[in-house]
């Protein structure tokens, strides 16, 4: 399996390098590990995030794509779906299969025919679309709910932060 994934995630790389999509760029962390990418999403236009930069590392499973990679924001975030240690918690990043909370149908979760792209897509998104119903952060989704004016400040200072560290 871990031959099959190589292959993949070599010819996924070489489309994303070939073909660049707006808002985040990806590249081997290491060039001797294709399990392991560097990402950098650009904070999505319109959102509280606009202007920073934030990396990110991608770790691919060996049975990828039948099993999802996980993602882990090296550069501080603060944002409900991102749990405080960086780890992104998102529906298609779950593994496949029923939800044993009831929580997620198994179609909203993770699917082999997801690719590095669609998954920073939908990243994207999450930044743009909080999910408050199901946080990792809880403490960040409360101050979302309740006190919008502070998450707001908060998250634009770290959002500033990211773009001077770049």
């Amino acid at each position: 399996m871990a031959e099959q994934s190589t292959l993949l995630l070599k010819k996924q790389l070489k489309e994303l390098t070939k073909r660049p999509v707006e808002g985040f760029s990806a590249g081997l962390l290491d060039d001797n590990n294709i399990f392991e990418w560097e990402i950098m999403i650009m904070g999505p236009h319109d959102t509280l995030y606009e202007g920073g930069f934030f990396r990110a590392i991608m770790t691919f499973p060996v049975d990828y794509p039948l099993m999802p990679p996980k993602l882990n924001f090296t550069t501080d975030i603060y944002h409900p779906n991102v749990y405080p240690n960086g780890d992104v918690c998102i529906s298609i990043l779950h593994p496949p299969g029923e939800d044993k909370y009831g929580y997620e149908k198994a179609s909203e979760r993770w699917s082999p025919v997801h690719t590095v792209e669609t998954i920073l897509i939908s990243v994207i998104s999450m930044l743009s679309s909080p999910n408050d119903e199901s946080p990792a952060n809880i403490e960040a989704a409360k101050e979302w709910r309740d006190n919008y004016p502070s998450y707001k400040k908060k998250v634009q200072r770290i959002a500033r932060r990211s773009a001077e560290e770049v």
